[in-house]
């Protein structure tokens, strides 16, 4: 017997949270990961770790909001909560592997295809075991074609977001690109849920283990949560970042600032030149100008004598 699936119990709320936590996740991992290829060495794994958890958690928080709004008609649905949790470390683990690969190696093609492929299947990964993670009497079949082709879309929507977390700088470009790669991990979670058919076994009614959807909604989304609410205070409060200023108009082949420290004052030139490079003395001022002497006078204690009574004359 078939089951009646429907994917939207909730209509379109599920479908637009899930769209925007894919757009948040998104967008903060794109401008951790473009940060770490302006920053120290000794950074530079800090932001991309933080980049691809952002990235994994996004997704799989998107991934189990779409799912609440998920139901067969005629058998309850419940979940397993350690298959549940194995699904987001297997985004976040796969994702950083393609962060990593990229933020070391640039956006060549062969890096993009390698990086691009293992992401994608990473978060492909972590929707089907997040499924393989659902309770119900009954089992679940999948369309092939129809589960090739949204493996397909994931690998994409990753290749493309990583080019774009190397390639672009600025704040509204980076968000346009976060935009783009929710609607692809969006599109990707209900392509795969339309491969999806139940075939319900003898015994309906009844629960079939695990967790119900508002049993673990809280648990679940309470770390990913909290843990994108801090990435973007980080983000919020790294002006490089939101404002694409700083270190970007840097002219090239100038050495940057690091983190955190004030650029060297420049000495003052020194008021002397000094070929050596050490002190000089400054001149000795020319002394006052001294008296000039009297002129002779024609007798001694005469002041007027013949001739032009001088300057100096009493």
């Amino acid at each position: 017997m078939q089951g009646t699936v429907d994917g939207f119990n909730y209509g379109i709320v599920t479908p637009v949270a899930a769209y925007l936590m894919a757009v948040l996740g998104g967008a903060l991992g794109l401008r951790c990961t473009t940060r770490s290829l302006r920053t120290d060495q000794g950074w530079k794994p800090g932001w991309l770790a933080l980049g691809a958890t952002s990235i994994g958690s996004g997704i799989w928080t998107m991934h189990f909001i779409a799912m609440i709004g998920f139901q067969v008609e005629e058998a309850p649905v419940s979940y397993d909560v350690p298959t549940t949790v194995l699904s987001l470390f297997v985004a976040i683990v796969m994702v950083g592997v393609g962060v990593f690969i990229v933020g070391y190696r640039g956006a060549t093609r062969a890096t993009l295809t390698t990086a691009g492929t293992i992401t994608g299947l990473g978060v492909a990964a972590m929707h089907y075991i997040g499924m393989s993670g659902m309770r119900l009497h009954g089992r679940l079949e999948y369309d092939t074609t129809t589960v090739v082709l949204s493996v397909v879309i994931a690998v994409v929507a990753a290749t493309a977001a990583l080019w774009a977390a190397v390639s672009i700088h600025g704040f509204l470009p980076s968000l346009g690109a976060s935009l783009v790669m929710g609607v692809a991990v969006t599109g990707m979670h209900y392509t795969g849920m339309a491969a999806i058919s139940v075939h319900l076994q003898s015994a309906t009614g009844g629960s079939a283990g695990g967790g119900s959807p508002t049993s673990i909604m809280f648990p679940l989304l309470l770390g990913p949560a909290v843990f994108l609410v801090l990435a973007g205070v980080v983000v919020m409060f790294d002006p490089l970042l939101v404002l694409g200023e700083g270190e970007w108009d840097r002219p090239i082949g100038k050495k940057p600032v690091r983190n955190g420290a004030a650029p060297r004052p420049v000495p003052p030139p020194p008021a002397y030149g000094d070929v050596n490079g050490g002190r000089v003395q400054a001149p000795t001022p020319p002394p006052a100008p001294t008296r000039p002497p009297q002129a002779p006078t024609s007798a001694p204690g005469s002041h007027r004598g013949a001739g032009p009574r001088g300057p100096y004359d009493w």
